[in-house]
């Protein structure tokens, strides 16, 4: 196996937590085109989303390059 159980639960966890950025970056499903939507704006989208986004990649970078620590059966 590639990595170990623990860390697989940790990359779906970081995972779900960039889909969350993404869906508080998003917008209404339906908005016409031609008319102005203050709403783009707002701090959930203009700060909060892009913040959770960065988070949640730097935490895959860590994850993935993190060693893992060395049993004293292994050192053996």
């Amino acid at each position: 196996m590639l990595f170990s159980r623990k860390k697989y639960i940790q990359l779906v966890f970081i995972l779900l937590l960039l889909i969350l950025g993404f869906a508080l970056m998003s917008g209404p499903a339906k908005h016409p085109a031609n008319e102005f939507d203050p709403a783009i704006f707002s701090f959930r989208r203009i700060t909060l989303a892009p913040m959770i986004i960065l988070i949640g990649y730097a935490a895959i970078i860590y994850v993935i390059m993190r060693k893992p620590k060395a049993s004293c059966s292994e050192e053996k």
